[in-house]
């Protein structure tokens, strides 16, 4: 097993989906700002900084780091993918020397006029032996249970209409 580990560079993608009570458009516009990011994800991404003024649309990104543990966990995205109204796709990098490589997409489908599923996948890419044992053993699931819970998040703060925390600034 510990053989396969160590050959195996392929990324073992977490897809988490939730329907949210709102329309496509307004989710839409609502993930395509990174500054709102951390209000549904600051359970698990915190500190977070925008690497630019304008946080909104292709290039926005921002830097963070994430509570998994460890010591190297500073990490950052930037939108690279920004199709309106059903595709947004971040890349980034994190862990020692940024080597692990982060892609996050969210592809919205309309469900009524009124009703938006949210499909969220992220995949990590881990370059080390070492990085990908640990991320076997264990890493998946911490992923998978963090994301879903930033989805219920991210539903609860649009139906509900109320933000959970600050947005993300421009570090001084």
């Amino acid at each position: 097993m510990l053989a396969v580990l160590l050959d195996s560079a392929s990324v073992d993608p977490v897809t988490t989906t939730v329907l949210i009570g709102r329309a496509r458009s307004e989710v839409f516009d609502y993930l395509a700002d990174i500054a709102n990011h951390p209000e549904f994800t600051d359970h698990y991404m915190v500190d977070w900084r925008l690497t630019r003024i304008d946080s909104v649309g292709s290039g926005a990104g921002g830097r963070f780091r994430i509570t998994a543990p460890g010591r190297f966990n500073w990490a950052d995205l930037t939108l690279v993918e920004v199709d309106s109204p059903h595709l947004i796709v971040a890349a980034g990098r994190g862990g020692k020397y940024n080597r692990t490589r982060l892609l996050i997409s969210f592809t919205l489908t309309e469900q009524s006029s009124s009703m938006t599923k949210v499909e969220m996948v992220t995949e990590v890419e881990s370059a080390m032996p070492s990085d990908r044992i640990a991320r076997s053993l264990g890493g998946h699931g911490w992923h998978k249970r963090k994301g879903a819970k930033a989805m219920r998040r991210l539903r609860s703060i649009l139906e509900e209409g109320e933000a959970r925390g600050e947005r993300a600034t421009v570090s001084a």
